[in-house]
């Protein structure tokens, strides 16, 4: 039931519960391959685990170009010879009206919500085949399981993360995890890619009012993962108290 020495690849490690989940699953001695798109705080990150542990790397990652995702699998596996948990993390949430119409916007959420999530089952599944042993840990959302306005295609691409990963967990077999964590309001930099500026203003301001630490979330992470082989932690929700 020991993280201590299992190899973990994480996605949008840079930042907010990338980040978090790294330093914690560093401090109980898993060995981490982390990527993103931002090299500086990613280096910045890596520089922090490594006066601790030298069992960490990176490089950087774009979830969107499939090659990438592949190359961040495979240095898990040239660098400490196996992988045991990936965890999809990357994503956005340029929400707004959907009479906006902002399609780039419904384009991007797509690439990197759904498609990088299906780039990372892609590389990872097999290679968890082969070693007969894996885990797909995907954050989620509690967007879409309360649907409201103005979050139609970002709820919808994360519905449609949630449907994958139960599909996935039904064909995965006696021997794979599947686990899907949905977070609510937490304080990370998710605003950062909103583009409708009504709807980060209000999102940014119930952020401040009700948002978590990415510690809780990374706490959800650790708790699927530290399960005994046969123990497959199929959904969990963390968000705040105060969050209706």
């Amino acid at each position: 039931m020991s993280i201590e020495n299992k190899v973990v690849v994480i996605t949008g490690a840079s930042s907010g519960i990338g980040r978090a989940t790294a330093i914690m699953l560093a401090k109980q001695g898993a060995k981490l391959v982390l990527g993103a798109r931002r090299e500086a705080p990613l280096k910045e990150l890596v520089n922090e685990i490594s006066a601790y542990s030298s069992d960490v790397t990176y490089v950087l990652t774009d979830v969107r170009n499939r090659k990438d995702m592949q190359c961040l699998v495979n240095l898990a596996c040239s660098r400490f010879g196996r992988l045991d948990v990936l965890i999809a993390n990357a994503g956005i949430g340029p929400i707004s009206p959907i009479d906006e119409l902002r399609v780039e916007d419904w384009e991007a959420m797509i690439d990197i919500n759904l498609k990088g999530y299906l780039y990372g089952i892609a590389a990872a599944l097999p290679i968890f085949r082969k070693q007969e042993t894996g885990h797909f840990v995907s954050i989620i959302s509690t967007s879409g399981l309360r649907v409201v306005a103005g979050q139609a295609v970002y709820a919808g691409t994360k519905n449609a993360v949630r449907t994958i990963n139960e599909a996935l967990r039904i064909e995965a077999g006696a021997n794979l995890r599947v686990t899907g964590v949905s977070p609510g309001f937490v304080k990370t930099q998710f605003t950062d890619s909103m583009t409708d500026p009504v709807m980060k203003e209000k999102v940014k301001a119930a952020m401040d009012i009700m948002g978590i630490s990415p510690d809780a979330i990374a706490r959800a992470i650790i708790f699927a993962i530290d399960q005994p082989d046969d123990v497959d932690v199929g959904d969990i929700v963390v968000r705040p108290t105060a969050q209706a």
